[in-house]
């Protein structure tokens, strides 16, 4: 099949033929727009919960794709006349794992059903998932629990038929891109290691908070528990970092034990 190209010559992303062919409406009609009919919540009088997440323990820790993310929605807020009444954050967390497992989208899931807000807001699609599958089952419940999500860097509300077929168009191309970025790493990291190159920094956990996090796991704590203990008693993680989350600590968990 050839490249799609501009009428200059130049490729083009197929995300932008998609953009082009299907007739999207904005996110949400400007607040002097804004209708409110009965037993429906004017624009203006939104309850939005936010919901941030990173992949990976180093970005959880420098905090800088949390804080982006979240200055996006916030701005987005201010401009719509919404009020942020929750963040969700999973930090950590993968992206192509199910909502149902990630402990944050599932908490905000459940304040959504408990209609404590009436919009979950994501500042791109591929925060909130990566499969195909997983987003269509999200999207799924939230119809039927009469819930909605906006998506801000898709533009797309998907309580519209336009918004949910141009969400789970994007939502395809994020599980694509996942899986060839997935493959691409797993190349690389061979290579290296084939080369006799040491992947990733080194730990310099001291043997004694490892023996801490699996002596509380035994004891029942759920991962967060020790994280917060953690914490609490300002213990640096293997990498130096200042903040445990209950990724960091399954990490360690993950480990075999010398």
């Amino acid at each position: 099949m050839p490249t799609p190209t501009w009428a200059g010559g130049q490729p083009q992303d197929p995300r932008e033929l998609i953009a082009q062919s299907v007739p999207t409406a904005p996110l949400l009609r400007s607040k002097r727009h804004a209708v409110q009919t009965k037993g429906t919540v004017a624009e203006s009088q939104y309850r939005v919960i936010a919901y941030t997440r990173v992949s990976s323990l180093e970005q959880a820790e420098s905090r800088g794709g949390l804080d982006a993310q979240l200055s996006t929605i916030q701005d987005a807020a201010i401009q719509r006349g919404w009020t942020l009444v929750h963040v969700s954050e999973d930090a950590g967390v993968s992206g192509g794992c199910g909502w149902q497992d990630r402990p944050a989208l599932s908490d905000a899931v459940a304040r959504m059903e408990r209609r404590e807000a009436d919009l979950l807001v994501v500042s791109r699609l591929d925060r909130l998932s990566r499969s195909v599958s997983d987003f269509s089952a999200l999207l799924d419940r939230a119809q039927r629990k009469r819930w909605r999500i906006a998506i801000l860097d898709a533009g797309v509300d998907t309580s519209t038929p336009v918004g949910e077929l141009v969400a789970n168009i994007l939502a395809s191309f994020a599980q694509f891109e996942r899986k060839l970025i997935g493959q691409r790493t797993r190349e690389a990291m061979a290579a290296k290691r084939a080369a006799g190159f040491h992947m990733g920094r080194r730990s310099t956990l001291p043997a004694t908070t490892a023996s801490r996090i699996n002596d509380e796991r035994q004891q029942g704590r759920t991962l967060q528990q020790i994280a917060d203990g953690l914490n609490r008693d300002n213990i640096p993680t293997g990498q130096g970092g200042r903040r445990w989350y209950s990724a960091t600590v399954n990490a360690i968990l993950a480990k075999p034990r010398e």
